[in-house]
């Protein structure tokens, strides 16, 4: 004989049945986009780099696995720059293998990062564009350097107005204001080209995150490659790391940094000629 209910059970059972019959189904959460940060330099600023360091090892402590794309290597040196990873015991001989003898980036700087790529097995990967087709551009636009499909995917035949004259602002003052005008506007277009290859790089290794080392210039959100990135519908997250009277408005993040002692950069400066 089956036990009657009390009133006061069956009504619970009641609710019950009720709760599993209009629960809403169990979806699975959305997985996160997977992160795309650029960290920013001065590049003779030690203490930026010992902080940017610092901050990336931290990331990586928390369990952060990207690759690390770095500015001071050429997109051509890649084959190369794979060998040492695999071979090097180290981030000096990653450096000796690699680096041409003559490369202006002081390589201390960097060290540190490329080390955490070797203790992490993180893939280091080559971003820029070269010194020899960035000249090429400057000679004979984008079309003389870059595949058409790069130039299609960015649309830089027709740049957005703004970015080229803010570029055209910046080439004219990292060069103190003595530049030949009628090479603005091409040295412009390489420091553009030199971004868009950056972009570049972090789009076709963005699945499982990656990170930028480069100077702040390039990590400037309005006019440098997180721009292209998010015109290609990303979502990079822009890191200054600057000195105090330097405008903090063009990055997501801002870590204040001592200035570095320097002489004038404009001190002596002689501009480049321009093209016959």
């Amino acid at each position: 004989m089956r036990p009657r209910l009390l009133p006061c059970s069956a009504a619970l059972l009641s609710l019950a049945l009720a709760a599993c019959q209009h629960a809403p189904p169990t979806t699975e959460a959305t997985p996160a986009k997977p992160r795309m940060l650029l960290l920013g330099e001065v590049h003779d600023n030690a203490d930026g780099h010992a902080a940017r360091a610092a901050l990336l090892r931290r990331e990586l402590e928390a369990g952060w696995r990207p690759a690390i794309a770095m500015e001071q290597f050429d997109t051509s040196q890649q084959p190369a720059l794979d060998t040492a990873m695999a071979e090097c015991g180290d981030a000096a001989c990653v450096v000796a293998r690699v680096a041409p003898a003559k490369a202006s980036w002081a390589w201390a700087h960097y060290q540190p990062v490329i080390a955490l790529a070797l203790e992490y097995k993180l893939p280091l990967l080559a971003a820029n564009l070269s010194r020899a087709d960035a000249s090429k551009v400057v000679k004979e636009g984008f079309s003389a350097a870059m595949p058409a499909e790069l130039i299609a995917r960015y649309k830089l035949d027709a740049l957005p107005t703004e970015v080229l004259a803010a570029q055209e602002t910046e080439v004219r003052d990292s060069h103190c204001g003595a530049l030949p005008e009628s090479l603005v506007a091409p040295m412009a277009k390489a420091q553009i080209a030199r971004d868009v290859v950056m972009a570049e790089t972090m789009r076709m290794h963005a699945s499982s995150g990656v990170v930028l080392i480069a100077g702040n210039g390039h990590v400037r959100g309005d006019i440098a490659v997180p721009f292209w990135l998010r015109r290609d519908g990303m979502a990079p997250r822009a890191v200054g790391f600057l000195e105090p009277t330097s405008s903090p408005t063009a990055f997501d993040e801002v870590h204040r940094i001592p200035a570095a002692q320097r002489p004038d950069p404009c001190a002596g400066f002689k501009a480049p000629k321009a093209a016959d």
